[in-house]
């Protein structure tokens, strides 16, 4: 490596590939040497190809008689980088993101860096141009533009200004370089107009003189656009004053709202699902010759929870078959208007007659066309009416237009549209399993700069039990907030691009939640099986029936059995009953979700079994998961006889209902109930069979063993006189239950403070005066029914 003399920009050349980068950068390109052109660690210029980092313009030098407008269309480079690259001033020269290209004029200028790309913060948010950039010099064929067709972005004006336009945009335009795609800016009546160019139309003699044919297809020039960022595959067209602008009306553009943003590389997890849709979409344009006689039917639905994926993978599927596409939201055709939301139905549907091969997508399909009933609207009978009339014209002429549709509620869809021969063919976009997650995390970290291993994906997809493609996208932006974070409390430079690290990850994971469960999701607090003292057989049992089947499904396929369903602990209050099933959902990382007994009871009839089939749906959508209930004696109480109650208690159909959630036609899948009362001999003995809670664990007072345990974690972080022996707190502690030893060290702390506001240690005197303030309270009458409960069931 011999460094050139340039002393205010302190660059070098290396002599073995001819690259040219800064003296800072030597150390990095010595272990990659040649540098890699598609992803790099620094800047540099390699075959007159400037490899860099784009920044926003800030000298406070500008150039003179340069209008602000027209500073958007430059890029200010170094003066040794221009020459170095073969670019002179003024001359126009493309900049190349991973995404897309563009074209700007150079303005070398006096920078403090060989390799700095600068633009202005305006043209950077327009032209979305973010992160690394190649810049070199345009060299291929431009032609001349006869007419470029573009698409309005955000709001339109109110008022006609056609010729007054068109005059700006000859004006502000004329000699400039666009692509397909580009975006432009257009200062009108004190607005900033922003457009998009999506379609070019070449000079007939230009055409005639290359031998090439014109850009006429929308879909291909996206393709074009979309596919590649090599200049050299990609057709430049110059804007002289003659060009033609013409400006797509809405109906155009509805027509051209071809969403390429979408591909199928950027689905994860589906991909057995996506080929039967694919196939599915490709027998419904007319793909498929061989078929066409029989009328293939041409409606497909999209059915999954909020957040999974359906929007996507059916833009995915769309943007890969390269077909017009028309997508249809309820809110953008709704009117109050009588007949003119039909109107604007059947003119979507017409468009796409007329415009085959094409694709109409129908999102939310539930609001568009709610379930009809007793109580549905005459706008909504009329829609159904509609709708069904357009398929059946589609199906009966056999065009070659398909129906795509996507609801998150399936059953508000109304029945006529699901039957053969218009929204038949229904796939349901699953949430996805750990694999699935863990390919939706690799295509997000894609994108990301991040530090994860192979093994730290897999351990971040296994611990996500419930969350959909939304919620995954949703952590790793909690993530990259948690680098930013970091970053700034390390007092890291802030041009340094902040890593993503498992750290970041872990955070995230802290505080982002599946989306299914943020309605009955409660804070689960940090406690662990070392938290809890004793208690063996019963958190063995608890995991064999939570943590097993999650960790080794395997072996219960291979006994030929089914994980257990239901766990229920009994047993006097305060023996840890609750925090044991707490303990549980932390160690097993499942979802859990906390029921109180009677929090579930309303006076409104129907209201309670409609909470208790509420719960298991999301504990069944987010599964694997935990439902924990506790005093579940309140909400499975014993039914009495029909002579006595007549069936009308509320009480006896929630219990109806808490029955065939567990042991119903629906499966449970992997969602564990767990139970907790202090009175099981109150408890339907329908709820207590094999099959629903089938493990009945007693969870007594504890034992000498268990005491000594809970004394050692109690007395851990308390600072305790030596003639402290936790031996003979453990002898006097018979028949106390864990809350009542807990209270006993609380207890003979205060009295240490009572005496000194500065005290420093708990001695035995204090744990002697703590013995009689706290007592055992636990009855013997509760223990011999506890007894009597045992015996009767053993």
């Amino acid at each position: 490596m011999s460094p050139n003399s340039r002393k205010s920009l302190s660059s070098g050349q290396c002599d073995k590939c001819q690259c040219t980068l800064m003296q800072k950068d030597f150390a990095l390109h010595d272990a990659d040497c040649p540098p890699c052109t598609e992803k790099w660690d620094y800047s540099f210029v390699f075959n007159e190809i400037l490899y860099s980092t784009v920044e926003v313009f800030e000298s406070q030098e500008l150039p003179k008689n340069i209008s602000e407008r027209e500073l958007d269309d430059i890029v200010f480079i170094s003066q040794s980088a221009s020459q170095l690259c073969n670019i002179a001033i003024g001359s126009p020269v493309v900049i190349a993101t991973k995404e897309r290209l563009t074209v700007k004029q150079a303005w070398p200028y006096n920078a403090n860096s060989l390799t700095s790309v600068s633009l202005m913060k305006h043209a950077i948010e327009l032209n979305n141009i973010e992160g690394q950039v190649r810049v070199q010099s345009l060299k291929s064929n431009v032609r001349i533009a006869k007419e470029i067709v573009l698409s309005q972005q955000g709001k339109r004006l109110t008022f006609d200004i056609g010729v007054e336009l068109d005059n700006i945009l000859k004006c502000a335009s004329e000699h400039k370089v666009f692509i397909v795609g580009d975006r432009i800016s257009v200062p009108c009546y004190g607005k900033e107009l922003i457009y998009k160019i999506v379609e070019i139309k070449a000079d007939e003699s230009e055409k005639k003189r290359t031998g090439t044919a014109d850009v006429n297809d929308l879909a291909e020039a996206f393709e074009e656009v979309a596919l590649t960022t090599d200049p050299t595959n990609v057709t430049f067209y110059k804007a002289l004053y003659a060009t033609k602008w013409t400006i797509l009306s809405t109906a155009d553009e509805t027509e051209t709202n071809v969403s390429r943003k979408y591909r199928l590389d950027d689905v994860g997890g589906y991909d057995a699902l996506v080929s039967d849709i694919r196939d599915a979409v490709a027998i419904g344009i007319g793909r498929y010759k061989s078929v066409e006689h029989f009328n293939a039917s041409r409606g497909i639905l999209l059915y999954g929870p909020v957040g999974v994926g359906k929007s996507l993978i059916a833009n995915a599927v769309i943007s890969e078959h390269n077909v017009n596409a028309f997508t249809v939201y309820s809110s953008d055709i709704y009117s109050k208007s009588i007949g003119e939301t039909e109107d604007r139905l059947k003119e979507v549907f017409s468009k796409a007659s007329s415009n085959m091969p094409s694709i109409i997508l129908l999102e939310d399909v539930d609001s568009l066309c709610p379930k009809t009933g007793v109580s549905s609207t005459n706008h909504e009978r009329r829609m159904i009416s509609q709708l069904i009339t357009l398929f059946d014209d589609l199906q009966s002429n056999g065009k070659d237009v398909l129906v795509m549709a996507t609801t998150a509620k399936l059953d508000l869809v109304d029945s006529s549209l699901r039957r053969p021969g218009r929204l038949d063919m229904e796939f349901e976009i699953y949430i996805p399993t750990p694999h699935a997650r863990r390919e939706i995390l690799m295509k997000l970290l894609s994108k990301i700069p991040n530090t994860l291993s192979d093994e730290n994906v897999q351990d971040v997809s296994f611990v996500t039990h419930g969350f959909v493609g939304a919620d995954l996208y949703g952590l790793c932006s909690r993530a990259i907030m948690n680098a930013i974070k970091r970053q700034q409390r390390d007092k890291v430079a802030s041009n340094d691009q902040p890593v993503v690290t498992m750290i970041d990850f872990n955070c995230a994971l802290t505080t982002t939640k599946p989306s299914a469960m943020k309605e009955i999701l409660i804070e689960v607090p940090n406690v662990k099986w070392s938290d809890i003292g004793g208690q063996k057989e019963l958190k063995l049992k608890l995991q064999q029936a939570v943590e097993w089947p999650l960790r080794h499904p395997e072996v219960f396929v291979r006994m030929g059995i089914t994980p257990p369903r239901g766990v229920l602990m009994f047993g006097p209050p305060g023996c840890s009953k609750t925090m044991i099933a707490k303990a549980l959902a932390t160690e097993s990382k499942v979802n859990f979700i906390n029921i109180k007994g009677p929090e579930l009871f309303s006076k409104w009839v129907g209201e309670s079994e409609k909470a208790v089939r509420e719960v298991f749906r999301k504990a069944r959508q987010v599964a694997p998961s935990i439902i924990f209930i506790d005093e579940i004696d309140a909400l499975g109480s014993e039914r009495r006889s029909s002579s006595d109650s007549g069936g009308t208690h509320v009480h006896e159909r929630v219990l109806a209902q808490l029955l065939i959630e567990l042991d119903g036609v629906t499966p449970l899948g992997n969602v564990t109930l767990v139970a907790a009362t202090n009175r099981p001999d109150r408890i339907d003995k329908a709820l207590l069979r094999p099959g629903r809670l089938d493990r009945v664990i007693y969870v007594g007072l504890p034992d000498e063993g268990t005491r000594q345990e809970i004394f050692n974690i109690k007395l851990r972080n308390m600072p305790v006189a030596e003639d402290v022996n936790i031996t003979d707190l453990v002898c006097l502690t018979e028949g106390y239950t864990g809350a009542e030893i807990q209270a006993i060290c609380h207890e003979a702390a205060m009295k240490a403070l009572e005496e000194n506001l500065n005290a420093v240690t708990v001695t035995k005197e204090h744990f002697s005066a703590a013995f009689k303030t706290v007592a055992p309270r636990t009855p013997i009458s509760l223990i011999k029914i506890y007894e009597e409960y045992m015996n009767k069931n053993s």
